[in-house]
């Protein structure tokens, strides 16, 4: 399957020092092949083309997180390939993100059996992709797949994560990829035993949330859209991953009593499940709640709610970014950035719904998050496109 959308073109290419460059709105960027040592058309194609760039996208989060960074690199001139694995909602997202991007491979379901036997699918098929398309360097966050088809091809690759303890995947990954990229707050000797040592290990300041919703402001139709009551205390809920292998097909049994409790106080919940049998099981409770078919805008969500209990990680981080309070209910082993938000009151974790408190929170507090500038996370993450101005 591949979307098809029209891009807009650069203006103009110049060469400078011998590499081929273009420019666009006064910036420079200097374009080169990094498996042929800078060498313009080494690689067999023709001389103008910019630097290709892939991008595999294998769950919801990664599409928020590198969508910044794609929209960087097409700005600058760059071409940039999609790739993308079905599940939970990312291709939903990508279709309301409208860039174009390749399906490939299927969910294999929350086994060990199951993932590697769709990876074994899934490989062959990104290989032939790679190869087809002649890439210079790729990225992922997360992606299992990416590395193995990219040190095949030869093609220098980063990975991104910042939960450290979904152990078998970065067993493979940080072995894989020419550069593991995660935030400074895990401790690099978590990583030693995943083959992550510096100078292929490399850190960046900050929570990912904080650069890719840097420019971030929260839409108000998400809540028209989902009949939301602006007049009641609104509590948004996240259900389990129970896809990924580090949960063993936890199902977060907490929720239908976070949602009785809800309910009890008056308030109103919206519940952004990941599955089709999720979404059953929630509905099935007749307790009131909000459940939508499909992706919503997750991030005004979280801006609007007065309160998220959320079994995820990355929604969690978005909600303690924007200043919305959050209680966790994840029932993985702890990570070392939720360890750094509990230390500074930004998250706390719920093991009673009884604790739980819904009602409105002060105004104000999305103003004053951190924001981060998305352009220093690319920098690291693909450190073989050289800048000049």
């Amino acid at each position: 399957m591949r979307r098809e959308h029209s891009k807009q073109g650069v203006e103009f290419v110049t060469r400078q020092n011998g590499f081929l460059a273009r420019k666009t709105a006064g910036f420079s960027l200097t374009l080169f092949s990094p498996r042929t040592n800078g060498v313009p058309g080494a690689a067999g194609r023709n001389s103008i083309d910019a630097v290709r760039i892939w991008i595999d996208l294998t769950n919801t989060a990664h599409v928020l997180v590198l969508r910044p960074l794609v929209d960087l690199l097409e700005a600058h001139a760059h071409e940039v390939e999609l790739t993308a694995r079905p599940l939970s909602h990312t291709l939903e997202l990508l279709d309301d993100w409208g860039h174009p991007y390749t399906v490939l491979g299927r969910y294999g379901g929350s086994s060990r059996f199951g993932k590697a036997r769709a990876g074994a699918e899934r490989a062959p098929q990104l290989i032939r992709f790679g190869r087809r398309h002649a890439f210079d360097c790729a990225l992922a966050h997360g992606s299992t797949d990416l590395p193995p088809a990219c040190r095949l091809l030869r093609i220098p690759n980063t990975t991104m994560f910042d939960y450290e303890w979904a152990s078998l995947q970065h067993h493979v990954n940080c072995r894989l990829a020419s550069r593991v990229l995660v935030p400074d707050v895990i401790p690099p000797e978590r990583l030693v035993r995943y083959g992550a040592r510096p100078p292929k290990l490399v850190r960046y300041p900050g929570l990912k949330e904080e650069y890719y919703l840097a420019k971030f402001h929260p839409d108000e139709r998400v809540l028209e859209h989902l009949g939301v009551d602006r007049n009641r205390p609104l509590c948004v809920v996240r259900t389990a991953p129970s896809y990924a292998l580090y949960l063993g097909g936890a199902e977060a049994a907490l929720v239908p009593r976070v949602l009785r409790r809800v309910a009890e106080a008056g308030a109103q919940a919206v519940v952004l499940a990941r599955t089709d049998g999720q979404r059953r099981e929630i509905r099935g409770l007749e307790l009131g709640a909000i459940v939508p078919d499909r992706a919503v805008d997750g991030r005004s969500l979280v801006a609007f709610a007065d309160v998220l209990v959320s079994a995820g990680g990355t929604m969690n981080r978005e909600a303690a970014v924007l200043g919305t309070p959050v209680w966790s209910i994840f029932e993985g082993r702890l990570g070392a950035v939720d360890e750094a938000l509990a230390r500074e009151g930004r998250l706390r974790f719920l093991s009673d719904p009884a604790e739980l408190v819904v009602e409105p929170k002060p105004r104000g507090t999305i103003e004053h998050r951190i924001r981060r500038d998305p352009a220093d996370l690319l920098r690291l993450a693909l450190p073989w496109l050289s800048e000049s101005r």
